[in-house]
């Protein structure tokens, strides 16, 4: 049996969606877990600021070097990092789902395709008048 050149393309295609899809899943992933480390850390951060005496001064990085900068405004600025934080969780998140989603999509298309050529495939066997031998 010749192997169809449609479906043949076809498996190529889908093989290389998988491929795509499961680096970029891999990927958004690793960004996910860092993202949700960076968020861990800014939270565990603002808890130790809070058990400290309100006349300590704070400095924040800047680059190599630290600044000082009022506690109020490393609270605002925890605060601000961790919502853009978590923002970007969610779409990274919603972009895996798609990818998921469009993978599954398409295996079930070639099982589809895969299903129509073994039907079309079944009725020409059948419609094929027998040769007998006498």
């Amino acid at each position: 049996m010749a192997v169809d050149m449609d479906l043949k393309n076809a498996f190529k295609e889908l093989h290389e969606k998988l491929l795509y899809a499961s680096q970029k899943i891999k990927l958004a992933d690793m960004q996910i877990d860092t993202l949700r480390r960076t968020k861990q850390l800014n939270i565990l951060t603002k808890q130790e600021l809070e058990t400290i005496p309100k006349d300590v001064k704070t400095y924040e990085a800047l680059g190599r070097a630290f600044v000082l900068t009022p506690r109020e405004e490393v609270f605002k600025n925890l605060d601000k990092v961790n919502t853009d934080t978590e923002q970007k969780i969610n779409i990274l998140e919603n972009s895996k789902q798609y990818l998921e989603a469009n993978l599954k999509e398409s295996e079930n298309n070639l099982r589809e395709m895969v299903q129509r050529k073994r039907d079309v495939g079944g009725d020409k066997e059948n419609n094929q008048p027998s040769s007998s031998k006498a």
